[in-house]
Formats: C-alpha cells, sequence, structure tokens
C-alpha cells in the first residue's frame, strides 16, 4: 500500500530489499566459506531468511559433502589495506576453538557473528559495511590529530617554506593522507579525473527545500558530503597548492557513523559505498526537479549495468535481470582479465542450458545486457585460509589489457560466443593431449630423473661413437710401490694419495683419463648399425617435437585470435585508472594510476605525490608476480563516449575551459579565497625572509668591519688561529727572505702555496679543502675578487707577530682592503662563498663523527650525522660537483645504518619480550621510518630503492607467523607506516650540535676515519 501511494518511493523500497538479501547473501557466505550462490539463495529460501537456520542448513550439508578446496575465497568485507589499517586487532577476544571436528562450536561461533551483526542492524539500522567504514575513518582521524601532537625530538616535519608546497604551472593536485586515508586518496583521484563525474559533482546544486531536509539519517549526511566533496573537487581543479587537505570530507564520513574500534577499509567497499551515498543525493535532487515522473539518476546511468542471468536450478531453467555496479574477479587460478570473466560469466554446470532436456544439474551464466560507461572491476586478491583463520593475499600475476572488447560477454552475441566457447573447449582438449605427448618426449624416463629423448639418444650414439677400451676403469691406476723403498717407509698420507681429478680446483683434465665412459667391445658392423638406428631414431623424435610444439603454438594462436573478428570487436572499453595495492591482508598501502588521455601517458597518483608514468611502470606494479604489489581494482571507460574525458568548452568563445573557468561561481569564489590564503602566506614567508636578510646584511656589515669570518678570526694564537697565523708568519718570512723586507711579496707567497696543494693529487684521506678556504675556492672557481679579498683578509690580521715585518705586511693588507671599492666585490656574494664553506666543514664534522659512531657499532647515535651529513653535501653538491665530499660514500653509510638497525629492531621483535619488542618497535618509528622517505625520493639510486624493499620484507615475513595476539596487534599497527609509499617532501628540525675542532684536529680525524673504512667505500678523488 505505501509503495502505491508513493510510487517514488517504490523503487527505492524495493532496491532496499535487494540491498538487505545481498548483505545476507555475503554474510552467509563470509561466515560458512560457500562460494555457491545457488547453495546460499537456497539456504536463505529454505530458512524463509533466518540466518541462524541458513548457517545450521548449510554446515550439515557441507558436513555431508567433503570440501573440494580447503582455502575458499573470503569475497565481502575483503580486507582492504590503506596505509596499513590494522584488521583484526580484536580478532582474539571471545576466541571460539573451531581447529577441531566440534560442529557446536562451529555452530556457536557463526551463531555469535550473526547475533552481534543483527543486533547492531537493529539499533542503529547501520550495516556492517557501514560499520567498517566508520571504524576505519575513526582511525584516520585520530592518527591525524595524533600526529599533530608530536613532540620537537621528532626529526621530520612538513616543509615550513610554503613554495614547496605551491603547485607547478598544471600539474595535477595531489591529496594528503591524514591518517590511513591513501584508499581515499586513489579512489577520489580516478573519479575526479573521469571529467563527466567531475562535471556532475561540480556542478550539483543542493536541494532548493533545505530548511525541509534532512528527512532522514542518510540526507543528513549525504547532503553535507556532497558539497564537502564539491569543495574538495574545486581545490583539485583551481589550488594553487600542490596538494590539498580532504579533512572536512572525511570528518563527516567518520561523524556519519559511531564506533570506537578499529577496522581496515578496502577499496572496493569503500568505493561501493561512495557511489551509493552519492546517488542517494543525486536522487534527492532529481526527485526535487521531475515530480510526478520517474527521476533519472546520472550516477546510476554511469557506473550501473544490467545482465540476465540465465540458469538451472534443479532441472528448472530460469532468466532474471540484475543490475551490478562494481563486477567481482577472482584472481586465482587465472591468467588475465578474460579467463577471469569467463569464469565470473559461468557458474556450476551448464551443459542443461543448452539441451533440450531438463536434468537434475545447477547453473547459470551471465549475459551483459548493457553496460555503464564507466566499467569497474574489483579483482579478489584476498583468500581465506580456513587452516590459519585468516585471510592471506594472492600475489599470482594476472595480466590486463589497456583496451578490453566486451562484445563476447553480451547477450546479443550469446549464440555466437557459445560457438566459439564451445570451439575453445574442443581446441583446449586437443591441445591437453597435445601437450601430454609433448611432455613424454621431453621428459623421457621410467625413474625419478627425465631427460628429454633426443639428448637420451645423442648420448647413446656418443657412448657408442668413443673409441673402445680393453682394460676396467680400475685396472690402469698405478698403485705400484715407488723406486727405493716399500709403501711402509712412506708416510701414510702420501700411502693414501691418488691422482683424482678435482673439476673445480684443477684447470684441466690428465692427459691419460677418457673424456667419457666408452663400450669394452664393439664390432664396426654393430657400430654401422647402432649408429644408423640411433640417427634415424633421434632424427624422428626431433621432428616428432617440432610437430607436436608447432600444433600446440597454432592451437594457441587460434585461440588468442578467436575474438578478433570485427564483428566482436565493437564493445571497446579502455583502461581509465588501475588501484594498486602493496603488502600483505593484514596490511598495505593504496595508490593508483590514472590515464590522461590528452596527454597520452599515464599519471602515478600516490598521495600527495603525482608524477608521470608509463605503462610499463604500471604492468610492473599491477600486474602482480613483482614485489608485493599488484592491481585491485580495475576501472574501464566506455571508448565511444569521449563525454566521458572530454573537456567543456565555452558556448559563446569556444574555447576550452580550464581553472577557475570550469567552476559554478560559488566554488569559484571559495576557490579563490583559498588561494588568497595560501598567497597571504607565502607573501608572509617572503617578508619574514627579507627581514632575516635584512638582519644578516647588518650583521654582516657589522662582522666585516670589525671581524673576519668565524674560522679566519685571529682572536688568540690557538687552534685554527694560530695554525692560520703560523702559515701567514711563514709566507712572510719566505717572501723577506728571497725579496725585500717591506716587499708584499709575501701575498703571492701564499697565494702560491695554496694554489699548489689545490693542484696536488692526493689520497682520499687528505683533502686540502680542509686546510684552507683559499683551497677551497680555487677547486670550486670561485671568483678572482673573492679569493684576493679572502687572502688580503688573512694578513690584515692584528694578532700577526710584532716585528716591523708583518706590521709591515698588514698595513699593506689593511691598505688594499680599504682600496677596494664597493662595486668590485659583491658582499652578498662574498658570504655566500664563506658560508658555503662553512656549510662544507659542517658536512664534514657531520661526516666525520657518524663515521666514528658507526664502527664503533653504535648506530642509534650514528644515523642522525650521516642523515645531516647526507643532506648538507647534497645542498653543496648541487652547485657544483667539488662543493661537497663523495655522496656515493655517505649513501652507502647511511644505507647500512638503517639496514643495521632495521636487523637489530627485527631480533629485538623476534624475542616477543615486551620491553625488547617495544624497543624495536621505537627504533623503527622513531629512525628508519622517519628516514624512508630519503632513500625514496630519488628513484634513481637502485640501491636505496632495494634497500627499503629488504627492510619492508623483513616485516612483512612476520604476517604469516604465528605469535601472540598483542604481537600481532603492535604489528599490524606498525606496519601501515613502514609500507607507505609516499615521498612527502620533509625538512629537518635543528641538527645535532657540532663540537667545534681546530682545522689541524678536523684533518686528522677526518684522515684517520677515512684510513678505517674498508677499501670498496673509501671516498673517490674529489677533484
Amino acid at each position: 500500500l505505501f509503495c502505491q501511494k508513493n510510487p517514488l518511493r517504490q523503487e527505492e523500497t524495493c532496491k532496499m530489499t535487494k540491498t538487505h538479501q545481498q548483505t545476507l547473501l555475503n554474510q552467509l557466505r563470509e561466515v560458512t566459506g560457500t562460494t555457491d550462490v545457488q547453495l546460499l539463495q537456497q539456504a536463505l529460501q529454505v530458512s524463509n531468511g533466518d540466518l541462524a537456520e541458513a548457517v545450521a542448513f548449510l554446515t550439515e550439508k557441507n558436513a555431508k559433502v567433503p570440501q573440494q578446496d580447503e582455502a575458499t575465497y573470503y569475497q565481502t568485507a575483503q580486507i582492504t589495506n590503506d596505509r596499513y589499517i590494522s584488521v583484526g586487532s580484536q580478532a582474539d577476544t571471545n576466541v571460539i576453538d573451531l581447529t577441531g571436528d566440534d560442529k557446536d562450536d562451529l555452530q556457536r561461533a557463526i551463531a555469535l557473528s550473526l547475533e552481534e551483526s543483527n543486533r547492531a542492524f537493529r539499533e542503529t539500522g547501520i550495516t556492517d559495511e557501514e560499520q567498517a567504514i566508520s571504524r576505519v575513518l575513526e582511525a584516520s582521524i585520530a592518527e591525524n590529530k595524533a600526529s599533530l601532537k608530536r613532540t620537537h625530538t621528532e626529526v621530520w616535519s612538513d616543509s615550513p617554506n610554503p613554495h614547496d608546497r605551491k603547485r607547478q604551472d598544471n600539474c595535477p593536485v595531489g591529496l594528503k593522507n591524514v591518517g590511513n586515508t591513501c584508499w581515499f586518496s586513489a579512489v577520489i583521484q580516478s573519479l575526479f579525473n573521469l571529467l563527466e563525474f567531475q562535471r556532475l559533482v561540480l556542478h550539483y546544486s543542493p536541494p532548493a527545500r533545505m530548511q525541509d531536509l534532512p528527512r532522514n539519517q542518510k540526507e543528513h549526511r549525504n547532503l553535507p558530503f556532497m558539497q564537502e566533496l564539491r569543495h574538495l573537487f574545486s581545490l583539485l581543479v583551481g589550488s594553487k597548492r600542490k596538494y590539498v587537505d580532504p579533512s572536512s570530507a572525511v570528518e563527516i564520513l567518520k561523524d556519519a557513523f559511531k564506533s570506537s574500534e578499529s577496522q581496515q577499509q578496502d577499496v572496493s567497499e569503500f568505493t561501493h559505498k561512495l557511489l551509493d551515498w552519492l546517488e542517494d543525493a543525486f536522487q534527492i535532487k532529481a526527485e526535487e526537479d521531475r515530480e510526478g515522473e520517474k527521476p533519472k539518476n546520472p550516477m546510476v546511468d554511469l557506473f550501473y549495468g544490467r545482465f540476465l542471468a540465465v540458469g538451472v536450478l534443479e532441472g528448472k531453467k530460469f532468466e532474471n535481470t540484475e543490475m551490478f555496479g562494481q563486477y567481482p574477479l577472482q584472481v586465482n587460478g587465472f591468467k588475465d582479465l578474460h579467463e577471469c570473466l569467463e569464469a565470473a560469466m559461468i557458474e556450476g554446470e551448464i551443459e542443461s542450458l543448452h539441451s533440450a532436456e531438463n536434468s537434475a544439474k545447477s547453473g547459470q551464466e551471465h549475459w551483459f545486457t548493457e553496460l555503464p560507461p564507466v566499467l569497474t572491476f574489483e579483482l579478489s586478491r584476498f583468500e581465506f585460509n580456513q587452516t590459519l583463520g585468516r585471510p592471506e593475499k594472492i600475489h599470482n600475476k594476472l595480466e590486463f589489457p589497456s583496451m578490453l572488447y566486451m562484445d563476447r560477454y553480451m547477450d546479443r552475441n550469446r549464440d555466437i560466443t557459445r560457438i566459439k566457447r564451445e570451439e575453445i573447449r574442443r581446441l583446449k582438449e586437443h591441445l591437453t593431449v597435445l601437450q601430454q605427448r609433448l611432455e613424454r618426449y621431453l621428459s623421457y624416463g621410467s625413474g625419478p630423473k627425465r631427460f628429454p629423448l633426443a639428448d637420451v639418444l645423442q648420448y647413446a650414439m656418443e657412448f657408442a661413437s668413443s673409441k673402445p677400451v680393453c682394460t676396467s676403469p680400475v685396472e690402469d691406476i698405478n698403485t705400484t710401490a715407488p723406486p727405493g723403498g716399500t709403501t711402509a717407509q712412506l708416510p701414510a698420507q702420501q700411502q693414501q694419495r691418488v691422482s683424482i681429478h678435482k673439476p673445480f680446483t684443477q684447470s684441466r683434465v690428465p692427459p691419460d683419463l677418457p673424456m667419457h665412459p666408452a663400450p669394452r667391445h664393439i664390432t664396426e658392423e654393430e657400430l654401422r648399425v647402432l649408429e644408423g638406428c640411433l640417427h634415424r631414431w633421434r632424427s624422428e623424435v626431433e621432428n616428432d617435437t617440432r610437430d607436436l610444439q608447432a600444433s600446440i603454438s597454432r592451437i594457441h594462436r587460434t585461440i588468442e585470435l578467436m575474438y578478433s573478428d570485427k564483428s566482436m570487436m565493437q564493445v571497446p572499453y579502455r583502461l581509465h585508472a588501475v588501484l594498486v595495492h602493496e603488502g600483505q591482508a593484514n596490511a598495505g598501502h593504496y595508490w593508483a594510476y590514472i590515464f590522461d588521455p590528452h596527454q597520452q601517458r599515464w599519471m602515478k597518483y600516490n598521495d600527495i605525490s603525482v608524477t608521470k608514468s608509463s605503462w610499463e611502470e604500471l604492468v610492473r606494479d599491477s600486474f602482480g608476480g613483482y614485489r608485493n604489489a599488484s592491481a585491485y581494482c580495475l576501472m574501464y571507460i566506455d571508448d565511444k563516449k569521449p563525454f566521458l574525458i572530454e573537456e567543456e568548452f565555452d558556448k559563446e568563445t569556444g574555447q576550452m575551459l580550464s581553472g577557475l573557468d570550469k567552476l559554478p561561481p560559488d566554488l569559484k569564489e571559495y576557490v579563490e579565497a583559498d588561494n588568497k590564503l595560501f598567497e597571504r602566506e607565502m607573501e608572509e614567508w617572503d617578508a619574514l625572509q627579507v627581514r632575516k636578510l635584512q638582519q644578516e646584511k647588518l650583521a654582516l656589515a657589522a662582522a666585516t668591519s670589525q671581524h673576519d669570518p668565524e674560522y679566519m678570526e685571529q682572536q688568540s694564537p690557538t687552534g685554527d688561529s694560530k695554525h692560520l697565523q703560523e702559515d701567514t708568519e711563514r709566507a712572510i718570512s719566505k717572501a723577506a727572505a728571497e725579496h725585500d723586507e717591506k716587499s708584499p711579496e709575501a701575498l703571492k707567497v701564499e697565494y702560491t702555496r695554496l694554489l699548489r696543494l689545490a693542484q696536488e693529487d692526493t689520497p682520499p684521506e687528505r683533502d686540502y679543502r680542509l686546510q684552507h678556504v683559499i683551497v677551497y675556492f680555487i677547486h670550486n672557481q670561485a671568483p678572482k675578487k673573492i679569493v684576493e679579498r679572502t687572502l688580503l683578509t688573512q694578513f690584515a690580521d692584528r694578532n700577526l707577530g710584532f716585528d716591523e715585518r708583518c706590521k709591515s705586511i698588514m698595513k699593506v693588507a689593511r691598505a688594499k682592503l680599504e682600496l677596494i671599492m664597493p662595486d668590485e666585490v659583491n658582499m652578498e656574494e662574498y658570504e655566500m662563498w664563506h658560508q658555503d664553506y662553512r656549510k662544507f666543514r659542517d658536512a664534514t664534522v657531520f661526516l666525520l663523527i657518524g663515521l666514528e659512531l658507526f664502527l664503533k657499532k653504535s648506530y642509534v647515535e650514528a644515523l642522525m650525522y650521516l642523515i645531516y651529513a647526507y643532506q648538507y653535501n647534497k645542498e653543496l653538491l648541487a652547485k657544483g660537483p667539488y662543493r661537497g665530499h663523495d655522496e656515493e660514500l655517505i649513501a652507502h653509510y647511511r644505507r647500512e645504518c638503517l639496514l643495521k638497525l632495521n636487523e637489530h629492531a627485527a631480533v629485538l621483535f623476534e624475542t616477543g619480550e615486551e620491553i625488547e619488542v617495544n624497543t624495536g618497535l621505537s627504533i623503527m618509528n622513531e629512525l628508519v621510518v622517519a628516514c624512508i622517505p630519503l632513500l625514496l625520493v630519488d628513484e634513481m639510486e637502485e640501491k636505496d630503492m632495494v634497500a627499503v624493499e629488504d627492510m619492508r620484507n623483513r616485516w612483512c615475513s612476520y604476517l604469516g607467523q604465528e605469535m601472540e595476539p598483542n604481537l600481532q596487534e603492535k604489528l599490524t599497527d606498525f606496519l601501515p607506516k613502514l609500507l607507505d609509499c609516499s615521498t612527502e617532501i620533509k625538512s629537518f628540525h635543528d641538527p645535532p650540535k657540532l663540537p667545534s675542532y681546530s682545522t689541524l684536529e678536523l684533518c686528522e680525524r677526518y684522515g684517520q676515519v677515512v684510513t678505517s673504512l674498508t677499501p670498496s667505500r673509501t671516498p673517490a678523488d674529489g677533484r
């Protein structure tokens, strides 16, 4: 009666009924492990929808029929992984032992699961699926809030410089991971880059009667979320930021459901629920716009299709049409996407479908009657291991094409597809026979070891053709006693010594040892007949093998081309996006590859990082079988509907709309306001830098008029000052001995000495750049005026000796300094060169201390020094190849230090002791994980990439091992951080405070530590 009075609600009510039925099926499939849809539907029918009775029916039925496969697919609520969200951390509470044969235990466990699920649904009206989303979102927000409270002791933070976060040209905008939300980023970016979907969201206008809303919980949730999604999309279109924060949208998702538990979220489940919410939001608008008519929902038109289920149930034929959104596909046991689809389109025994007579067999076929413009496949890469009682990821390789032709699965091609399937089935049967025959040729023999038959015949021919020998293989060995005495007179070792050929230690075979065994006696006639037979048989075997291989190749080619005729290539779907998951079933990270049709290239969207990619990289990360990454969701679009990815054009000018011009007025205003905030942030930063620069200039001016650079100051005759002063006085004395005492030749003498040091070829442990700043300047081709001023500053020191020669040189140097006009030497450039030298010395001290600590195996203390040494050195090398030290050397010990810490932390974790486990995880979280982005930021450094992969694999290997529940929980909490692929730009807090070393001490200690390194890891010549 309600549906009759409210025709507009009838479809929604029917949809809810179907959704509830599907939920029941999913629950039954999950708790019983039964994948047969017909059997699940039968159980529901027998039990009249009572889940407990349905479970009892299935368990009794399964008890009578042995399980065909020990491990069944975990098809619903599949474990997702986003940046490694913990799953099942509560799984070990209230455990019922299901490992035995007690069926009552199984019944109790299932009943408990269903009771909890049904009670939650009755009390809140929220499904388990929705609760799962709530749990993961709350975990994400909690982690994000926790990250905001990190203490100052942590090394890394977001770059304070807003220019580092500025969008470059028209590069795509990234999404900030606000805590376990990489799945959100991957899905949203895939949908945003569907331009038709983007337009629908951006131009969505909320219902006019907002004051009458919300009428129910869905509307209370969906409409605000829709508005935040519009804001997020508008920022992705027109923001000046490199990446934007989706927290507002995520907050609404979190607030939609209330739960305190933490559970991992799945990309496919989230996509399904997201589209469901969007469909509801558009439905409200559609009902308002078209009252009295059946509303048209653009979300349904874009993402939903229909298929016809044709089958037989207990001998009775049936046909019914069903609607679908994301289409699930099993991966295990298939090599490519078409094999998955073929298997998904056929369930059970189907022979009776094509026969006139009914039989008791049951089965069904699916035929698509209407495909959506956006066709999404869920790849089920998680399998529930009933023995271990947990899901496991399937890493098998699965290929998929960039262009997918769906003709063979269409209902209108049902007859021709059945014919071709029958032909393929026949060809595969023939192929199996041929492969079995070929295998007999390639693996011949009756024992455990088998060999190719052609090789066996060849070996027999070689044996028969060998030169006959007339003695036993042991008779020709010389065992006579040596001359001049008996064997008893020889040492025992020499008595037993026998000349034996040692293939791995002897360079050649002894001349008296035959290459092969040979027959004792064979006549020429026997040999002729035998050689003729063996040669003929070998030729026959080789011909048969070639014929079999050629036939097998022809059949493979025929099967590949079965659907290549033009009539079966009329429904093309182009690959639009691939959502990739890396990790295990309990933890993982998501990112997306999305095709840019206008640039004709693939882009990689990994949270805030958006980079150019390629089909080759996509294949490596998505097909599976390589590392722990594989595709989890494929999004194809109808290639005959270009409006899906076409840009929008101005109706008056015909110009393509871009940037803010694509946005409606309210969103344009919103983005402009955000851009102004960001511009103000950059202006404030620039103003701050200008003030700092002015302060530095004032300090520099004061220092220049009163003091020399800090490493040239001569306030006391100790340390560096004493060393530099001695060099200066030595140069003055030498000049006085060779020239007139009052001549300023000392300047030339000192410069000549420093130039000779700069040109000298020295071993790595003696770096003259550390001895004097001018050597550093000469190496790096500093301007002549800067070198001259630096040298004059050295000789103008007031603390030189008090004899007349020194005073004379000092006065000359000071006079020359005063004669240098302001426009002759750029003081900013002068200070920059000296700052670089100070940074070079600091980088040297960081490296020196880091290497000393590393050699002492103090890896925790060594790491930060090596990290900063690498960072300082990299900044110097960006200005010139001789500005810093050997980058490969520092990278090597930075990498080795991280590997040592990772190994130490893993050993502590393996002890299982609370204190040791916490210490190990603390090392990983505070040191190793924080430094991994530094190794990933430069993908050209293959050794760093391999090291990161080794560290991750070490911890991922624990996922398949039995361990205490508390350890499992700690591991699943930790893995998201370790497996996060983000290479977000980081900046340093204050580096470790460096001790003050004199030049002599610095050179001596640096030389000692470099000498202590292994020869393969000493630095290259710096010049």
